[in-house]
């Protein structure tokens, strides 16, 4: 198997019809296709958060010879299509759970660089002078039932008890006084880190800043085959052939398995779509409550995710889908916005301009991966379950550090540094997911 959704989602000639399309400005540098035989010390599969992060990291600190390999263009992929939601996650083990598994003290590890990652993206921004909007501090957790509010509870004495992380919980009309009033929701948990972006501006600015400090991005060069050669590895893309010693794959959700062996079967995509609607005045706005700019996410299995945009558009996402044909798509869009006109009744009447859909990536122990695969010379940073913007900040740091021979797998956490194992029966994936969502689907509507 070597997608698992319909090739619609992987068609990388399709325009993803998104907002940061039509609102980033070009990338502006050169990503032309490989068309020879080239060489260079670490050859980068994804031009996405990471593979960029790492390719940069690898070439301003180590002096590397990086070339990247990217089967569209720089941020086509994940990265290019998010929510923009730069806050903690990466996991969706229960906290309590991590610490059994890996032990306290690991967890705590794991934590703290979710809160470190945010701060690298706002930083890395300030630094390089790149202007990603971004907006609102934290983000608010939404009970979708008053049942809800309980598991809320529970989780604002986790974060105090395991982290120390003071979350305040929050009544419904404190939410309506923060400007944060909609149907149906009973209460949100306030996690302080966070920041909302533009993912595509960002990514850009990670682009410009590989390219300008030497990397070499090669778009529209997918990796056809990856072969061990001598003491190093061979990859053919439609037009050329690219050498090095060694390789980091990134590409998480979009790993095409037939041409990436090493990561078949260990990794569950997820599909998540996103819809943008025109323009909010002011007044619709204030007709609704609802005119801070904060992250919000509800207490949904199959969460919706959504935030005001700094144009005062709002973007509403969620999960729920498990074909990827353009006529799933479109029940998916439909699905999605009946659901946005249930939370937010007084914009039932406002237009949706922009709709798309792309990959999360899921791993079957429910936390990421960064570090050697068990080919030599070969490395990965993926899984990081829909909380990747920030997360991979730290990931390709981390993973460039490893590679660079800095730091050993034993300097990262427990919880990032397990092999990644395979499903069991892995032609089965999306029968095991399409079983999960209808068992969630009646959890959430139960409460």
């Amino acid at each position: 198997m070597t997608r698992l959704y319909h090739d619609a989602l992987y068609d990388r000639d399709a325009a993803v019809g998104s907002y940061w399309e039509a609102s980033a400005r070009p990338l502006g540098r050169a990503t032309p296709p490989l068309t020879e035989d080239a060489a260079c010390d670490i050859a980068v599969i994804g031009a996405g958060f990471t593979g960029l992060t790492v390719a940069l990291t690898l070439a301003e600190e180590e002096g590397a010879d990086v070339a990247v390999l990217e089967a569209g263009t720089p941020g086509w992929g994940a990265s290019g299509r998010n929510g923009g939601f730069c806050c903690l996650g990466g996991a969706k083990l229960d906290y309590a759970a991590m610490a059994k598994r890996y032990g306290l003290e690991e967890t705590r590890r794991f934590f703290q660089i979710q809160v470190e990652a945010v701060d690298l993206v706002r930083s890395f921004c300030k630094a390089r002078g790149i202007d990603a909007d971004l907006t609102g501090e934290g983000e608010i957790l939404l009970a979708h039932k008053p049942g809800r509010l309980a598991e809320l509870r529970a989780e604002q004495a986790q974060f105090r008890d395991l982290f120390g992380l003071d979350c305040p919980l929050l009544e419904p009309a404190a939410l309506a006084e923060r400007g944060l009033a909609a149907a149906d929701f009973h209460g949100g948990l306030l996690v302080p880190p966070g920041v909302g972006l533009h993912p595509l501006k960002y990514l850009r600015g990670l682009a410009r800043a590989a390219i300008d400090a030497g990397v070499r991005v090669y778009g529209n060069s997918a990796v056809l085959a990856l072969q061990r050669q001598g003491g190093g590895f061979s990859l053919t893309t439609p037009q050329g052939r690219m050498t090095a010693r060694k390789v980091i794959i990134a590409t998480n959700g979009y790993s095409e398995e037939a041409r990436l062996p090493d990561l078949a079967g260990r990794l569950l995509p997820v599909i998540s779509d996103i819809i943008v609607t025109r323009p909010l005045s002011h007044n619709e706005q204030a007709a609704q409550g609802w005119t801070d700019t904060t992250m919000c996410a509800d207490s949904r299995h199959l969460l919706h995710y959504f935030r005001l945009l700094p144009d005062g558009r709002f973007l509403f996402g969620g999960r729920g889908g498990v074909s990827g044909s353009p006529a799933a798509g479109e029940r998916g869009r439909r699905r999605l916005r009946r659901d946005f006109e249930h939370h937010f009744p007084a914009w039932r009447d406002v237009e949706t301009e922009f709709s798309w859909r792309g990959l999360v990536c899921l791993s079957k122990p429910l936390v990421p991966f960064v570090g050697a695969l068990e080919e030599k010379g070969l490395y990965a940073a993926l899984a990081y379950h829909g909380n990747g913007v920030s997360f991979t900040a730290y990931a390709g740091r981390a993973l460039a550090a490893l590679v660079a021979g800095r730091q050993g797998a034993a300097d990262l956490p427990a919880v990032l540094r397990a092999p990644l194992p395979r499903f069991p029966l892995p032609f089965l994936r999306r029968l095991y997911l399409a079983g999960a969502y209808g068992l969630y689907g009646i959890r959430d509507a139960l409460g």
